[in-house]
């Protein structure tokens, strides 16, 4: 639809949609996708593989890993826990886990604004190793392979007065990791997917970007180590749910008409205001306690 280009999105399926609503041909991109009728959880695989995909979405080139779970925000443990392992079980995949690993987790986003803390709370409940591997050694555990986890809260500019991407070059470049992993929280383009879907993304993350603060990426260019994003749609702009809330009648117009009532009734500042569901304080806590378990079961 043609008003989706203004309508922000972190999810490359979302992205791959918007195509298919327009049914236009999407090269360089592959899709597979499963759906788990058992668990209820679906499963879809973006692989962007040319650079004219990579332009067509606005997203680097690389796999993007969607897990859509209806139940993710309720308070369901067992759910979650099928949820951790289908996480774990994708981290495995992107991060050769078969020798000892050096992994620095950072959680990216501010604590003090509920839906911006999912990073700094999967950090909270992470077991963390490289201190006890440093000091005991690999005997200390038991076990032949004890990845090295530690874990950092950046913080955000307003903070700090520095980029997310110089204090990460500085601990990566001191700690000499082999991966990093950022946790960060996400922008969707469709309600249904607010805290109930997670992303992961073996081409990095952009600090800031769910709600247009462009910062400089952790990517593998910036930081010279493989950096794996983990996101989880937290907010979703205004503009959006006006959108979807006029689907039917934007169905009825041709595309030029759509464009011009688009224009007309979404406001531009609804473009630059967020919003999140009234429970997103407990709903996060789930989340990132899910996602930390994910981390913990990948690395165990």
């Amino acid at each position: 639809m043609l008003g989706n280009s203004r309508i922000r999105t972190d999810l490359a399926l979302e992205a791959t949609e918007s195509f298919a609503e327009r049914e236009t041909e999407l090269r360089g991109v592959e899709i597979q996708e499963d759906y788990n009728e058992e668990k209820d959880i679906r499963t879809t695989i973006v692989k962007i593989t040319t650079e004219n995909g990579a332009k067509a979405m606005g997203r680097p080139q690389g796999n993007y890993i969607t897990i859509e779970a209806p139940d993710l925000s309720a308070s369901d443990e067992d759910y979650h826990r099928e949820i951790s392992e289908e996480i774990a079980k994708h981290l495995q995949r992107l991060i050769n886990l078969d020798r000892e690993t050096s992994v620095l987790v950072v959680g990216l986003g501010n604590q003090g604004i509920t839906a911006d803390s999912l990073g700094p709370l999967v950090i909270d409940n992470l077991r963390m190793t490289r201190h006890i591997i440093r000091e005991y050694g690999l005997k200390s555990s038991g076990k032949e392979i004890l990845h090295r986890v530690s874990g950092i809260i950046p913080g955000v500019m307003a903070q700090t007065g520095m980029e997310t991407s110089e204090i990460i070059q500085g601990v990566t470049a001191e700690t000499k990791p082999d991966v990093v992993i950022a946790v960060d929280a996400l922008a969707a383009r469709s309600v249904r997917r607010l805290n109930r879907t997670v992303q992961i993304t073996d081409t990095g993350i952009h600090p800031g970007s769910g709600v247009g603060n462009h910062r400089n990426g952790l990517t593998e260019e910036n930081l010279q180590v493989k950096v794996i994003g983990i996101g989880v749609p937290t907010v979703v702009d205004a503009a959006t749910i006006v959108h979807d809330s006029m689907a039917h009648l934007l169905d009825t117009l041709e595309e030029q008409e759509q464009k011009e009532f688009l224009e007309e009734m979404i406001s531009p500042n609804l473009y630059s205001m967020f919003v999140t569901p009234k429970d997103v304080d407990e709903t996060v806590k789930y989340l990132s306690f899910t996602i930390s378990e994910g981390l913990n079961m990948a690395f165990s």
